[in-house]
C-alpha cells in the first residue's frame, strides 16, 4: 500500500520559513518523479514543483520561483519543500504526489498517488 506522509506544516509570520518533508513508502521512490501542489479555500489544487527521479532538474510555479525550493533524498524516500519568504497568499493545504516517470508534471491529473496534506497558514 503506497502512502505518501507530509508533514512540517504550521502557523508563521509573514517573511517567515517553513520546511516540508514528505516520507513515502510502498513504492520504490526512486522511479518516481515527485511534486508539491497545494489548495487554499475555495479554490483549485495549484502546482508548487516538481523534481525528477534523479533530483537533476525542478522546477517551479511562478509564484513561488526564487523562494521556494524543491529536493529529494531517496535513500529517505523523502522529498522536502523549503518555503522562504512565505506571504499571506501561500496560506493552503499542502500535498505531496508522486508520479511514475522520470519527469514530474503541472497537472495534478498526472500524478499516480498523493498524501494526505499538511496545512500552511501565514499571518500577515
Amino acid at each position: 500500500q503506497v502512502q505518501l506522509v507530509e508533514s512540517g506544516g504550521g502557523l508563521v509570520q509573514a517573511g517567515g520559513s517553513l520546511l516540508l518533508p514528505c516520507v513515502a513508502s510502498g513504492l520504490t521512490f526512486s522511479i518516481y518523479a515527485m511534486g508539491w501542489f497545494r489548495q487554499a479555500p475555495g479554490k483549485e489544487r495549484e502546482f508548487v514543483a516538481t523534481i525528477t527521479w534523479s533530483g537533476g532538474s525542478t522546477d517551479y510555479a511562478d509564484s513561488v520561483k526564487g523562494r521556494f525550493t524543491i529536493s529529494r533524498d531517496n535513500a529517505k524516500n523523502t522529498v522536502y519543500l523549503q518555503m522562504n519568504d512565505l506571504k499571506p497568499e501561500d496560506t493552503a493545504v499542502y500535498y505531496c504526489a508522486a508520479r511514475r516517470g522520470y519527469y514530474g508534471r503541472r497537472s495534478p491529473d498526472e500524478y499516480d498517488h498523493w498524501g494526505q496534506g499538511t496545512q500552511v497558514t501565514i499571518s500577515s
